[in-house]
């Protein structure tokens, strides 16, 4: 399938951005900087400044044009309905730790297909509210063959064009097709404490697992909540 010109602007950007180029604060070239450098009309070239503000990667600032992200953003596990930009139901988010290898709690391992003492590499997240606190903790694991082909996945730095373009960039995958399953449990000692509620309070828990183009686990993330936080709200017909 071709790629549409301000899909090649926007993923030019995505990947100077990617690389330093254009750090956290720094403002990118304006629409009218853009068209004249790629040739296009200053439509096509906004268009493509707008792929990066819904995906949350640039910001609007006023007088001064279209900032990178100060503040990561990244959406809950779960609910990646194609058509969904990153930002939409975003949240400003801290890495927690230093991604490392470890074997996965079984439904997650089931999820990737890993058989038992495969190790997976992990990473972790607590989304925060607008006061600061914590809204949920999420644990993503990558089979064994994407964290190897994707080694930006193992450092701590955010990867500002995303996780999901940035594993199609590195290894020609992408998702399909998504299963959320939501269940209800206790929190253990170590989400208590990132979730800054008490231990065995309840959470609701989001296994979330994306499969790419020929039925393969790209992902598997394990998103917890607190019951006091957590709605889920589906509109459909009748």
């Amino acid at each position: 399938m071709a790629v549409l010109k301000y899909e090649e602007i926007a993923e030019s950007l995505r990947t100077r951005i990617a690389a330093g180029e254009f750090a956290p604060g720094e403002t990118i070239p304006s629409g009218r900087d853009l068209a004249e450098q790629w040739d296009v009309s200053r439509a096509t070239a906004i268009k493509a400044v707008d792929v990066l503000r819904n995906d949350g990667v640039v910001v609007a600032k006023q007088g001064t044009g279209f900032v990178v992200t100060e503040t990561p953003v990244a959406r809950p596990a779960g609910a990646r309905r194609a058509g969904s930009a990153r930002i939409l139901g975003g949240m400003p988010f801290l890495r927690i730790g230093t991604p490392d290898w470890a074997e996965p709690p079984t439904r997650v391992a089931n999820a990737l297909g890993l058989a038992p003492g495969v190790q997976a590499l992990r990473r972790v997240r607590v989304l925060q509210l607008p006061d600061g606190s914590p809204n949920s903790c999420v644990e993503a694991w990558f089979p064994p063959e994407i964290g190897e082909a994707a080694p930006r996945l193992s450092d701590t730095a955010p990867i500002s064009e995303g996780t999901t373009r940035y594993v199609r960039r590195q290894t020609g995958r992408f998702p399909v097709e998504g299963v959320d399953v939501t269940t209800v449990r206790l929190a253990t000692a170590v989400e208590a404490e990132r979730l800054g509620v008490a231990e065995g309070n309840a959470v609701a828990v989001l296994l979330h697992t994306a499969h790419d183009q020929e039925g393969r686990p790209l992902v598997c993330e394990e998103g917890v909540t607190p019951a006091s936080l957590f709605e889920q709200v589906d509109t459909y017909a009748m």
